[in-house]
């Protein structure tokens, strides 16, 4: 069977689908381009597509008959397909759950003390050669141990970050989420402005129509002044408009981004700001963990190709 890989993945996933498939390997690391798209649905048997290859209602709209069966998505986060739109044309979807929660989880808190202790601003500091050395007053930032945490999404990732969060900085965990469900460990399910009130905020929703712009203009109000938000969900779940007006009026104190609503391009208002934390999507960036979510990819497509139930379908 013949397989689109559409950007190159670690060594040790390519030599595992090149043993298995006859494999198309993209070179570009940059998202399938509208041409590409149509081409993956016709020329392909099976397609491992990743974050920004958009797989919209048009693209399957487009390819009446498509060869491809089965989108092997690299990546737990399926928002730029359209399933229902692939399930029509009868193309299978599947993901990589679970091997990317606690690498995810861990970038939560990473962005969460960089945000509160001014890590980024600190390092900028140093660098420029501006550092005249330690003083008791020196960019004192928030201390996070026996604060609250609010988690918008109590899922896989959800879970491991509120566990990092009780067991091992003493926080106190509420959380919202769409139905009612158990945290496994002392946690409190409370409404949205509830949740969106606690000292520190992270947001961990799936991305998709849903959740857009989930953290908007009302939500961002129920924040505290002293209070942090990160994002290591989907960019658009955050309305960056508003969170861009909220930062700049000091109605919240910073913000730890992971993601955001166009990747790459991020808003040059918040690339200025001290008070806010900026990666480049980093949550699931180790070997160990893009070599998981590869084999497990690659685990569906095998699957696939021998008749057997999908292990992860969406």
């Amino acid at each position: 069977m013949r397989l689109l890989i559409t950007r190159p993945l670690p060594e040790a996933v390519m030599r595992a689908a090149q043993a298995r498939f006859e494999v198309t390997a993209r070179e570009s690391t940059l998202p399938l381009e509208v041409g590409e798209l149509r081409a993956a649905l016709r020329d392909h048997d099976l397609v491992l597509p990743t974050l920004g290859d958009l797989f919209s209602a048009a693209v399957f709209a487009d390819v009446t008959r498509p060869r491809a069966r089965l989108l092997a998505n690299f990546g737990v986060g399926i928002n730029h397909i359209d399933v229902a739109a692939a399930r029509a044309a009868g193309i299978a979807v599947s993901n990589t759950p679970g091997a990317v929660t606690d690498a995810t989880a861990d970038i939560a808190l990473m962005l969460m003390l960089m945000t509160a202790r001014r890590a980024g601003e600190g390092e900028r500091l140093l660098r420029s050669g501006r550092w005249q050395g330690w003083h008791p007053t020196q960019m004192l930032g928030q201390h996070l141990s026996g604060k609250r945490v609010g988690i918008i999404g109590m899922g896989r990732i959800g879970r491991a970050i509120a566990r990092r969060c009780h067991h091992g900085f003493g926080m106190e965990v509420v959380f919202h989420n769409r139905s009612v469900t158990e945290a496994g460990l002392p946690a409190r399910q409370v409404p949205l402005a509830e949740a969106m009130g606690a000292d520190v905020v992270v947001v961990a929703v799936p991305g998709g129509p849903a959740t857009r712009h989930l953290i908007g203009p009302e939500a961002l109000s129920h924040m505290r002044a002293h209070a942090i938000l990160v994002n290591i969900a989907r960019g658009d779940v955050v309305d960056e408009a508003a969170l861009v007006e909220a930062l700049e009026t000091g109605r919240i104190a910073g913000a730890g981004l992971d993601v955001y609503e166009r990747e790459p391009l991020v808003p040059e208002a918040l690339c200025r700001m001290e008070q806010v934390t900026l990666l480049p999507h980093l949550g699931t960036a180790t070997l160990e963990v893009r070599e998981a979510m590869g084999m497990m990819a690659l685990d569906n497509l095998v699957a696939f190709a021998e008749g057997r139930p999908l292990p992860n379908p969406v």
